[in-house]
């Protein structure tokens, strides 16, 4: 490249008007999502659903981060890009083999190419000062600004799928509101041992197994009986009055509240993140490998919340009542906090494979090395939808619907006239 046009990519040597229309046109994008987010933030408040408030202040704590991370990156680029390191430690743990033509063998220097066919001749003084010791630079400009993309392109994901995933669980819970308004048209009956429904209940269930729990997640996950006597047991364990309570909106508020948690990115996920960078070596097919990962914790922790309702269903057949002891005993170790942590995971794990994609043919192509052959991208893309749909209408409204059978709940989330109804046992 000539001295005078690389000169000219310099801000000394590029018309103003240019530099003040790009700035304007990022200033004015900038100010429109901060409105945005602003007026939709009073729009729930207006709304009072104050939990999804809640998840909108976490999105803008997660975009602050990311701002700080681009910062970084942006300020650090030159000296990240002086820093040289050994040809061989350079060649190796490589996601793509170099080409040979690639390679200037008079120097031993990697030159690169990208998925279009242009050289990343990685411009600037840190690749000549790497260059004249015979070493190679850490990370090019054009790699960092590759990794910058990639952060963002990761970011947006997880937001976008988590939301995706609570909406379209939110739309399947929602569902069940003509089970809430039958049953409270119901007149009680006094001095019944076990209601219909409650025997409907305790039959589908009574002789359940594991295998029994693993497969009813993909059909009927949370059946008519199934709500009934879950939500009866709940009223009753927590003397709530049955005629004012509306158990429907109290799962769909639990489950709102709980989305400020999913939707964060916490410092395990950034770790995670780098952990799977690492082991992205060419012939590992890592990125193949790890689509099933959270397939198979989202089938565990289905399987696992059809159980627990299986569990309840056999006791309140041994108890020959209609009450059911809620408790924390029937979850791993004692905590139905943990079942939302591993959806947490598996959304973000989720939103990681899928972004990986995007990132990948948008920057390199599709037909790019690092996308890997056909045979083992087709079955990532179909594990993702998989996960994505099963997450939404089989685990999500079994998580929001068995995890109050625990011995807490969420008192926050009742409103104030129900407040003055419960009665919290010790």
């Amino acid at each position: 490249m000539a001295e005078g046009s690389s000169e000219s990519l310099t801000l000394e040597f590029t018309p103003t008007w240019v530099v003040a229309v790009v700035c304007s046109i990022i200033v004015a994008i900038s100010l429109c999502v901060e409105r945005l987010i602003h007026y939709l933030g009073k729009f729930l408040k207006h709304k009072q659903q104050n939990a999804l408030y809640n998840a909108l202040q976490k999105i803008k704590e997660e975009l602050m981060l990311l701002g700080f991370i681009s910062l970084l990156l942006t300020v650090f680029q030159s000296l990240i890009s002086n820093i040289c390191i050994e040809e061989k430690i350079a060649s190796s743990m490589l996601p793509c083999s170099r080409p040979r033509e690639e390679i200037d063998h008079s120097k031993g220097h990697f030159l690169g190419r990208t998925g279009n066919g242009r050289r990343l001749l990685a411009e600037g003084s840190g690749f000549d000062a790497c260059a004249k010791k015979g070493k190679a630079q850490l990370l090019s400009l054009e790699a960092l600004h590759q990794l910058h993309i990639f952060i963002f392109v990761l970011a947006v994901a997880h937001v976008a799928f988590c939301a995706i995933t609570m909406l379209l669980g939110g739309a399947k819970i929602r569902e069940w509101k003509r089970w809430e308004d039958a049953i409270r048209a119901e007149t009680p009956k006094e001095n019944v041992k076990l209601t219909p429904h409650q025997q409907e209940f305790v039959r589908e269930h009574a002789k359940g197994s594991w295998l029994m729990s693993f497969f009813k997640q993909f059909h009927s996950s949370v059946s008519k009986s199934d709500y009934k006597a879950l939500r009866a047991g709940f009223i009753q364990t927590h003397h709530v009055t049955r005629e004012t309570f509306d158990f429907h909106s109290y799962i769909l508020r639990t489950l709102e509240d709980d989305f400020k948690k999913v939707v964060g990115i916490s410092w395990y996920l950034w770790l995670f993140v780098v952990i799977f960078l690492l082991l992205n070596i060419k012939g590992w097919h890592t990125y193949f490998w790890l689509s099933f990962l959270p397939l198979i914790l989202l089938l565990l922790v289905g399987a696992k919340l059809e159980h627990i309702i299986t569990k309840l269903a056999q006791q309140m057949n041994e108890r020959a009542t209609h009450q059911l002891k809620l408790t924390d005993e029937y979850f791993w170790f004692n905590r139905p906090a943990l079942v939302l942590y591993l959806i947490h995971f598996i959304l973000f794990q989720n939103a990681f494979e899928l972004a990986v994609f995007f990132w990948i043919w948008s920057t390199y192509g599709f037909h790019s090395c690092i996308m890997e052959s056909t045979k083992y991208l087709i079955p990532r893309l179909i594990v993702g939808v998989l996960i994505q749909v099963l997450c939404s209408y089989s685990t999500l409204p079994l998580y929001a619907i068995v995890t109050q059978m625990g011995e807490s709940f969420k008192r926050a989330i009742f409103t104030e006239d129900t407040l003055t109804n419960v009665v919290r046992l010790g």
